[in-house]
């Protein structure tokens, strides 16, 4: 057991060893430095003068969202039919049919919000050429639009007073050439050397020890599963995600995995420091969300690795820790430590079943995604945590008897008006879909919605309670993952969370950029002895305040009626 901590412990001190120079690469990428990836212009130019973009352009807060939402509505209509239509298109060797509209609009929704939320199960519900030129495609542009829309907030600071958040083009480019497919590249080859496949073959037939014969799935799955880490996009080529062994064979491609899980993320952190010259002001933030980060993976670690009580009373010894659910060749504290690395980085992929999970571990997967902000999804995670910035810089500021400022801008009623939406709508979204789908359970459970909601839960009482609750509040989150004893892929299920992550994604991305493009433009206010510093210790112990109560307030009645219940239950 202490060998699997120690493996755990390396794993993340490696990533936070690689984030650092690679948030000052991606510093000096935004900034027009040089770069080894310099020879990528010609490319770039090429893309952008086919396109008509002239990149030198500049673009206020409107236009860069205005870029950005059109562009995304284009992927939706395009991914949409080629989901639909795929059984008639080429690169389907298997014959695998096409997706009910339903399913499709989830999908497209899903990997366009960089969520993932699969509800069919990649070896039958996509074929290579969805899998490769929709989904996996999707998630270079996901992810790409997500650190774009970073930079245009970085952006707004980097200037004492600017109307110039950059153009939407040109960084989200840079994103991917610079950053995503280079990195993708690496992880990729070293998947593949481990024995991930690499194929356009159909599936192969293989007869088993026990001597019956059967057919295996296989296809280009290294490249997909690298972005899918790389980008926070979570997306399994198969059905079970990195618990497969073609996805993750081993213990050392599991540790390269859950590095490249949250390795932009926390670079982006540091990127920020870099690039508006506020390093102290990174570490602030990068302690508060690893402060956070730790507590929950000592949490989780702790109780996977001791077992299940309901077992150990049946006087079973559980040397490994509660295995149910995990892959043995990485063991329970892995299990433990990905669970909360994929959850605090809206990445979604598994490693084992998070539907195993003992309640408080399960509570806390949870807790991670209604934070949404520690370290997050590449870009968006901070966005998220701005706006807990400006919310304990209006406390703070209402507590000092002074207006609140961030960064030498005064924060206004407007700004903290979107804030306060912005946080709103996380529990709406996440209250709402829960209370009605738990409401149809109960009262209509044999009405016949393509699948009858009795049908929904595989588990009654609280721990059906929580698989509902995940559901809402991964969708909510653009996670993808989910407590899979829940029966999701019916009408009900694929239109209500395809309507959370459309929402859920692209509201609380316009409104960060709202705030930040009406800072910018306000006049420079010069610090002086009176100022709130925000790079300061004391003002990340006030955020996190800000975190907790905010959070504690908005989902504790949720998590009492499912996780917390079921603990008490457990141990009753």
């Amino acid at each position: 057991m202490n060998t699997e901590i120690l493996g755990v412990i390396i794993t993340f001190l490696l990533t936070v060893l690689l984030a650092i120079p690679l948030g000052k690469y991606i510093a000096k990428v935004f900034n027009g430095e040089r770069t080894l990836m310099d020879f990528m212009n010609p490319v770039e130019r090429f893309i952008f003068r086919i396109c008509g973009i002239d990149v030198n352009k500049p673009m206020n807060w409107s236009a860069f969202l205005k870029a950005m939402l059109t562009i995304n509505l284009l992927w939706f209509v395009y991914g949409f039919f080629m989901l639909v239509f795929q059984h008639k298109l080429p690169l389907n060797p298997d014959g695998n049919a096409g997706q009910t509209p339903d399913l499709a609009f989830n999908t497209i929704i899903s990997f366009v919000t960089n969520t993932n939320l699969q509800h069919y199960s990649g070896e039958s519900g996509a074929t290579y050429l969805t899998q490769l030129f929709v989904l996996m495609f999707l998630q270079f542009v996901s992810a790409a639009t997500g650190i774009a829309c970073l930079i245009a907030l970085f952006n707004a600071f980097k200037e004492k007073t600017t109307n110039n958040l950059g153009n939407f083009w040109s960084i989200f480019l840079k994103s991917i050439t610079r950053i995503l497919l280079p990195l993708s590249f690496v992880v990729a080859v070293i998947l593949a050397f481990n024995g991930t496949p690499t194929s356009l073959k159909s599936k192969d037939t293989i007869v088993t020890l026990q001597g019956d014969t059967q057919q295996i799935s296989r296809g280009p799955a290294a490249a997909m599963i690298a972005i899918k880490q790389i980008g926070t996009n979570g997306g399994g080529y198969f059905g079970a995600n990195s618990a497969v062994p073609f996805e993750n064979p081993s213990y050392f491609t599991n540790i390269i995995e859950a590095i490249s899980i949250a390795v932009i993320s926390i670079a982006l952190v540091f990127a920020m420091g870099y690039y508006i010259k506020k390093k102290k002001l990174a570490w602030v933030i990068f302690g508060v969300m690893t402060f956070l980060f730790i507590i929950f993976c000592i949490n989780n670690i702790y109780l996977e690795t001791h077992g299940n009580p309901e077992i150990a009373k049946l006087g079973i010894s559980q040397t490994t820790g509660a295995m149910e659910g995990k892959e043995v060749r990485f063991g329970a504290a892995a299990t433990a430590y990905w669970s909360v690395a994929t959850t605090s980085t809206s990445n979604g992929s598994v490693n084992g079943m998070h539907d195993s999970l003992m309640p408080l571990s399960g509570g806390v997967v949870l807790l991670d995604m209604m934070i949404n902000a520690l370290y997050g999804g590449v870009g968006v995670g901070l966005l998220n945590y701005f706006i807990f910035i400006i919310i304990a810089v209006f406390i703070s500021g209402l507590m000092v008897g002074r207006t609140p400022e961030f960064l030498g801008h005064k924060v206004e009623a407007r700004e903290v008006k979107i804030a306060a939406l912005v946080t709103l709508l996380s529990a709406f979204l996440i209250k709402v879909g829960t209370a009605f789908a738990a409401y149809i359970v109960v009262h209509h459970a044999n009405a016949d919605w393509a699948v009858k909601p009795s049908a929904w839960l595989n588990n009654p009482g609280y721990h059906g309670f929580s698989e509902i609750l995940y559901e809402y509040t991964s969708s909510t989150a653009n996670n993808g993952s989910g407590f899979e004893g829940l029966g999701d892929n019916n009408i009900w299920w694929n239109v209500t969370t395809g309507i959370v992550m459309l929402l859920a994604r692209f509201l609380p991305i316009i409104g960060p950029i709202a705030i930040a493009g009406t800072l910018a433009n306000k006049k420079y206010i010069p610090e002086s002895a009176g100022t709130l510093r925000t790079d300061s210790i004391t003002f990340g112990v006030m955020t996190i305040a800000v975190i907790v109560i905010v959070t504690a307030l908005s989902y504790f009645p949720p998590l009492a009626l499912g996780p917390i219940a079921e603990y008490f239950s457990m141990h009753h």
